[in-house]
């Protein structure tokens, strides 16, 4: 009999906010993720650009392990609307989901 394989992303603690009102990040300009965020060649995020934000979004959410780094990078308003967009692992949108129910139901917007 085959054993079940266990994927890591199963398994890693993640973080998720108390609120959202506490994301207060940026949602446009530059950013620069720490390298204990993003150690890619990226690194340097233009926010301006939709796909930008969203893959800045995916990589904080599935990397911070410090409240301040989702409070720093993620912007409250701003995560609903690019929330369906998002390629996350399952366990982080569950996660957030389960504390953020209007993440769950958010549609986002068409522009982004």
């Amino acid at each position: 009999m085959a054993e079940k394989r266990v994927l890591y992303s199963e398994q890693r603690p993640y973080l998720v906010a108390d609120s959202l009102d506490e994301l207060v990040g940026p949602t446009v300009g530059l950013v620069e993720l720490p390298l204990r965020l993003d150690w890619s060649e990226q690194g340097t995020y233009n926010l301006d650009e939709p796909c930008e934000l969203n893959l800045m979004y995916e990589v904080v959410l599935s990397e911070a392990m410090d409240v301040q780094d989702l409070r720093r990078y993620l912007n409250g308003p701003m995560l609903p609307v690019v929330w369906r967009r998002l390629f996350l692992p399952q366990r982080v949108r569950e996660l957030w989901e389960v504390r953020f129910p209007e993440l769950a139901d958010a549609v986002g917007f068409l522009g982004l």
